[in-house]
């Protein structure tokens, strides 16, 4: 995350200097750039750190406080991020719901993670096949067997629906559940090597028919599923 703070007391290069150095010493802030005209910093952190850290990194002849118009920019940035995510969140709530309604009488845990992951498969293989030509591109963009295989992300769709149907109609579990595991498992690698270097690019979980942004949500579906596939796993071999 980033945030622009607003730093009175500096009167030259030199307290720049210092004060932008004191900050990137506090663990947790990744880079903190500090303009000395604008009276301002510009500091990116992995979590957040509270005003009263910052000011006593610093000496007492600066002070440092929040700046309101960046936090009102944060705030709409979050809102978009949002916004974007917004046809993910509602995929994911269908799905759960169709899941829980198919199962909740009498209430069975296995048939419902069953359902889920098989109706995940479903839907997310029909948003790629919508745009079957251009889902391989997007997808070689993070995936590593994509990247080295490109006839990996042509055939991807199409093991997903296979997936889908082989869990909704309860054929072949182990081998779909482990399935599961070596193709999210080297997805999520991918996906995490971009979160980490922070890269903005296209996630392409829902195809390209949705402009979906590379987020940690993406990171969350796939680690929900590899999470179910593990239980199942070891349900089946107990």
């Amino acid at each position: 995350m980033k945030h622009t703070y607003t730093i009175t007391g500096m009167t030259c290069n030199g307290c720049r200097i210092s004060v932008e150095d004191k900050l990137n010493a506090i663990d947790g802030i990744s880079s903190a750039k500090v303009n000395l005209e604008k009276a301002e910093a510009a500091i990116e952190m992995s979590t957040h750190i509270s005003l009263e850290v910052l000011q006593k990194a610093l000496s007492d002849k600066y002070s440092i406080s929040e700046n309101s118009v960046s936090n009102i920019s944060d705030l709409k940035e979050k809102k978009s991020e949002f916004k974007q995510l917004f046809p993910l969140f509602l995929i994911f709530g269908y799905i759960t719901v169709a899941s829980i309604l198919i199962n909740y009488s009498p209430w069975n845990g296995t048939d419902f993670m069953l359902d889920f992951m098989g109706l995940f498969y479903i839907v997310f293989s029909f948003f790629k096949l919508l745009d079957l030509k251009g889902f391989p591109e997007s997808f070689k963009m993070y995936d590593p067997l994509a990247k080295v295989m490109p006839v990996y992300s042509w055939v991807y769709p199409f093991i997903e629906l296979a997936l889908g149907i082989l869990f909704l109609m309860r054929v072949q579990i182990p081998i779909a559940l482990i399935i599961t595991l070596v193709i999210l498992g080297i997805t999520t690698i991918g996906v995490t090597k971009t979160l980490l270097k922070k890269k903005t690019i296209q996630c392409a979980c829902l195809g390209t028919a949705l402009k979906l942004p590379m987020t940690k949500a993406t990171f969350i579906e796939n680690s929900i599923m590899i999470v179910m596939a593990i239980i199942m796993l070891i349900k089946t071999y107990n």
